[in-house]
């Protein structure tokens, strides 16, 4: 009896052994593959590699480093759970024999944030002429071209973004989570749909149901808001005025006109956020927004299934019109840089000391040799500033040397910020 117990554990401990070589074999094969195949956009480092007899797979301390960005995605730990050991094992072997029901859990995700986050290669060529006007437009600077960005969202505090990722496939849909500290939350609900791993694109088209969408904002656009209208120099409203232009002119380029509901709906969301919960096409031109004719009245019969903060909104539908084509002004091939109206912003001298508050901005330096340097300051160190300058369509980083440096100045409005 004893001889049995002791062959017993033996081949448990023996089979535990190798179960856990094998999946961290596996693992450690399919991760060089999508190393491999992701090795033109940027470099995934998958971390250590270990395993639960539940069916488990963790990996944690990974990170993704795209090449079109500055920063890297930080990933604390992700799980994926395949119900038990045999599915794990065969998910490993064939990624695309994935069990009915499985659940990938990532903890831990961080970009940290600079004031300039793409390379400069990757905007070298500017925007193409081709290229129809952008939908969703924050102006956050008296030249209305200067969109919000990362170096925006340091000087609102946000110094990175994290949160976490739940995503669970079962037998009739796909439940997708999105959750950050400071910048809301995003919630899918696909019924139908199933993901491919080996190819991707195949998922969108996997149901020809409509996908369930809930975007909470978590507080985050009353700050855009009031950070964007005050680097502006207008009031909010006015503000969120230009931002509902910029909408109209990005749908009337495309062929559509807003419905009065809808174009109401934007500039209280551009105001207040909140919570949206809206049904969505991916195989739509709009999305699954609905298209009224001209001789269809507002009788509710033709509306987008879609709640602001739990109540239904009526009315919310577009109508087809001839695309407006809108040439550029004059002012758009000029330097992007803030007109010099004394009664908004001017330049202003600074303490050196303090430059790393004013990252993103427009500085002028002046140096010991009597040359003035003026551009975008992207950095900070002990040592040196870099200030970057606009090069045909992208922006070039010019060193500094912190000592060479007798005036600082920054350019906004007189009030301090």
């Amino acid at each position: 009896m004893k001889r049995l117990l002791t062959t017993l554990i033996l081949a448990s401990l023996l089979c535990f052994s190798v179960f856990k070589a094998g999946v961290w074999w596996l693992a450690d094969q399919r991760m060089a593959e999508a190393h491999q195949t992701l090795s033109e956009s940027g470099v995934l480092d998958r971390g250590k590699i270990g395993s639960g007899v539940e069916g488990r797979l963790i990996l944690s301390g990974a990170y993704w480093q795209d090449f079109e960005l500055t920063q890297p995605l930080a990933i604390g730990r992700a799980e994926f759970e395949a119900g038990s050991p045999i599915a794990l094992l065969k998910a490993l072997m064939d990624p695309s024999d994935l069990p009915a029901s499985w659940s990938l859990e990532v903890e831990g995700l961080a970009l940290v944030l600079e004031a300039i986050m793409f390379r400069n290669w990757v905007t070298a060529d500017g925007a193409r002429d081709s290229e129809q006007a952008a939908l969703f437009a924050f102006s956050c600077a008296p030249d209305p071209r200067q969109q919000l960005g990362s170096g925006d969202l340091l000087r609102m505090g946000i110094t990175r973004l994290a949160g976490e990722l739940i995503l669970y496939q079962t037998p009739d849909r796909v439940h997708l989570e999105l959750n950050s500290e400071n910048t809301g939350s995003l919630e899918l609900n696909w019924p139908g749909a199933r993901i491919n791993l080996l190819s991707p694109e195949t998922t969108l088209t996997s149901s020809s149901q409509p996908l369930e969408i809930t975007l909470r904002d978590g507080g985050l656009m009353r700050r855009v808001a009031a950070y964007c209208a005050r680097e502006a120099g207008v009031e909010t409203a006015q503000w969120a005025g230009r931002a509902l232009e910029a909408f109209e002119t990005g749908l009337e380029a495309r062929g559509w006109r807003a419905s009065d509901q809808l174009l109401a709906l934007y500039r209280q969301w551009l105001l207040k956020g909140g919570e949206i919960t809206a049904s969505v096409r991916l195989g739509s031109e709009t999305f699954g927004i609905p298209v009224r004719s001209e001789e269809e009245g507002a009788d509710g019969s033709t509306a987008w299934e879609l709640e602001y903060n739990g109540a239904m909104v009526p009315d919310v539908f577009l109508r087809q019109a001839e695309p407006v084509v809108v040439e550029p002004p004059k002012e758009a091939l000029e330097p992007m840089v803030p007109r010099e109206n004394p009664e908004i912003t001017r330049w202003h001298t600074e303490d050196l000391e303090q430059a790393t508050a004013w990252v993103g901005r427009k500085v002028r330096v002046t140096l010991s040799n009597g040359n003035v340097v003026e551009g975008r300051l992207a950095s900070v160190t002990e040592q040196e500033l870099e200030v970057s300058r606009t090069v045909a369509g992208g922006e070039v980083a010019y060193p500094i040397t912190a000592r060479a440096i007798t005036s600082f100045e920054v350019w906004r409005r007189g009030q301090t910020h």
